[in-house]
C-alpha cells in the first residue's frame, strides 16, 4: 500500500488519543480526513477545527460518501472498537483496506529514522520529552498524550526521522521498526490481552529484537542493552539531584562525558528517569548534550501527567493519568517530596474489572498511602462486568481511616467536605473530564470565599 496514493483515511474511533494523532497528521499531508467517535470531546472539537469531519452514531448514513469509495478510501480503526461495530464490519465486509492504528503507524514510519519508546509506565512522558527534544532535527513525533508545549499530541517535522510511542496494548508495538529504542518498564499490566506477566515480558523481548541499532534499558530490566539509572552505575547516570524553586537541578554521566546542571521542571524522580530516558535516545541519535539540555529546561508537561489544575498558598488540586498501581505510588511519592507537611486527598476512579481484579492488593496497597481516599464506580472501558468485582471490594481493602465511596453527583460535596489541602484526582477513564467540573467549582468556592 503506497500512502501516497490514498486520498481519503477514515478512523472508527477517531477521538482516541492515538488515533488522533495519526488524523492529524493526515490531515495536515493534504488528506482527506473523516471519522467516528462514540462521544464528542475536545480532541475531537479541535479535530473539526482542522475541516476534519466527525460524527458520533454508528450509522452508515452518517460516513460522508465520498469516503465510501474503496479505492481511494484507506480505513483506520483502534482495538478499542467492540467486534459488532456497524460501520466497521461494512468496511471489512466490503473489502476496503482496513487497517489497526498500529499498523498504518508502521507503515507511516517504516520509511522513517524512528526512535521508539516503550514501557508499561513513562512511555507518553519520556515520548514527549523526547519528541520535544528531537523537534530541533525536524522529528514528526506521534504521542500518547497533550504535550503541553505543542497543546497537541502530533509534533508535525518532516518525514525523515520519527519518534513514536510503542504501545504494548494488543502487542501493538510489534508493528513498528525502531532504529533506536528504549523500555522504561516492564511491570504485569493488560492481562486481558496477556493472561500471564510472562507473555507480557516475551512481547517486551520481541520488541527489543526489533530494534536495528540501540537499545536503551531502565537498569535492572531483563533486556540486553544500554542503561540508564538514578544514583547507580548505568551507562547513562543522573547524580547531584537537587529541588530548587521547585525544580530539578542535576548532572548526567553519560558513556563518554557528563554534563552538569541540567534543569527539569516535572515533579518526582520517576520523571527524572523519564527525563535521563529520552536524553540517551537524543544523544545517541547525535543531538548535542548542550542542545539536550536547552530542550529540558523548556519542557512544560504532558497533560493529565502531574498537571496542576489549581495551584495556590492554601489549596493544590493535581491530575494525573495514573491508573496502574506503580503509577499511583509514583504520584503519592510526588507529592509528598513537593508537599510533605500537607494532608492529601486522593480521588480514584478504577480502570477495567479485569486490571482491579488482577492488582487488587497492589491498588488497595497504594491507596493507602493517602490520607483519605474518595473512591469512584470502576470505569469498564472496553469489559463488561466481572462478578464480585467492584469498587467496594477494593475500598474493603484499603487500609485508610478516612475512606468513602463516592458518586459523580457527590463528588464536589464530598471534595469540599474535605480538610485536605492537596486534592489528587487519578485514573484513565472519564474522570479526566470530570476534573475540569471539578477545577471550575473549587474555583468559584475560592472566588467567593475571598
Amino acid at each position: 500500500m503506497n500512502l501516497k496514493n490514498i486520498h481519503n483515511v477514515y478512523f472508527v474511533g477517531i477521538g482516541g488519543i492515538g488515533m488522533s494523532a495519526i488524523a492529524r497528521y493526515f490531515a495536515a499531508n493534504g488528506k482527506n480526513v473523516a471519522g467516528y467517535d462514540k462521544t464528542p470531546s475536545q480532541i475531537t472539537t479541535e479535530l473539526e477545527d482542522l475541516r476534519v469531519e466527525i460524527h458520533f452514531e454508528d450509522s452508515l448514513k452518517s460516513i460522508p460518501i465520498s469516503f465510501l469509495n474503496k479505492e481511494k478510501t484507506l480505513v483506520v480503526y483502534t482495538p478499542a472498537i467492540p467486534k459488532n461495530h456497524v460501520e466497521l464490519n461494512y468496511f471489512l465486509d466490503h473489502n476496503f483496506t482496513v487497517l489497526k492504528r498500529s499498523e498504518i503507524l508502521g507503515k507511516i514510519t517504516e520509511t522513517t529514522f524512528c526512535l521508539g519508546v516503550a514501557g508499561t509506565h513513562g512511555k507518553t512522558t519520556t515520548s514527549s520529552i523526547l519528541g520535544h527534544i528531537m523537534a530541533q532535527v525536524k522529528a514528526t513525533s506521534f504521542l500518547g498524550g497533550i504535550a503541553e508545549n505543542y497543546n497537541s499530541n502530533l509534533i508535525l517535522g518532516e518525514d525523515k526521522v520519527s519518534v513514536v510511542e510503542a504501545d504494548e496494548f494488543d502487542r501493538s508495538f510489534l508493528r513498528l521498526s525502531p532504529n533506536i529504542a528504549c523500555v522504561t518498564s516492564m511491570d504485569a499490566d493488560h492481562l486481558d490481552i496477556y493472561e500471564k506477566p510472562e507473555a507480557l515480558q516475551e512481547s517486551f523481548r520481541e520488541f527489543a529484537n526489533k530494534v536495528s541499532e540501540t537499545l536503551i534499558v531502565a537498569k535492572g530490566l531483563p533486556l540486553n542493552g544500554l542503561t540508564y539509572a538514578i544514583d547507580e552505575e548505568a551507562d547513562y547516570k543522573a547524580f547531584n539531584l537537587k529541588i530548587k524553586n521547585g525544580k530539578y537541578i542535576f548532572d548526567v554521566k553519560t558513556p563518554s562525558s557528563e554534563i552538569k546542571n541540567i534543569e527539569f521542571n516535572l515533579p518526582g524522580q520517576h520523571n527524572v528517569m523519564n527525563a535521563l530516558a529520552a536524553l540517551a535516545m537524543a544523544n545517541v541519535y547525535g543531538v548535542s548534550l548542550e542542545n539536550i539540555k536547552q530542550s529540558l529546561a523548556t519542557f512544560k508537561g504532558v497533560k493529565r501527567r502531574f498537571s496542576y489544575k489549581i495551584k495556590t498558598e492554601n489549596f493544590v488540586l493535581i491530575d494525573d493519568y495514573a491508573h496502574h498501581p506503580t503509577e499511583i505510588n509514583a504520584v503519592q511519592n510526588s507529592v509528598r517530596e513537593m508537599y510533605p507537611e500537607e494532608k492529601v486527598l486522593v480521588v480514584f476512579q478504577p480502570h477495567l474489572f479485569s486490571r482491579t481484579r488482577d492488582f487488587i492488593d497492589d491498588f488497595a496497597e497504594a491507596l493507602s498511602k493517602f490520607d483519605e481516599v474518595l473512591l469512584l464506580d470502576i470505569y469498564p472501558a472496553r469489559e463488561l462486568p466481572i462478578s464480585g468485582v467492584d469498587s467496594e471490594w477494593l475500598l474493603s481493602k484499603i487500609d485508610c481511616k478516612q475512606k468513602k465511596m463516592t458518586q459523580k453527583n457527590d463528588l464536589v460535596k464530598d471534595i469540599k467536605n474535605s480538610s485536605a489541602k492537596v486534592l489528587t484526582m487519578l485514573g484513565a477513564g472519564d474522570v479526566g473530564v470530570m476534573v475540569n467540573e471539578v477545577t471550575q467549582e473549587l474555583l468559584k468556592t475560592m472566588k467567593n470565599e475571598v
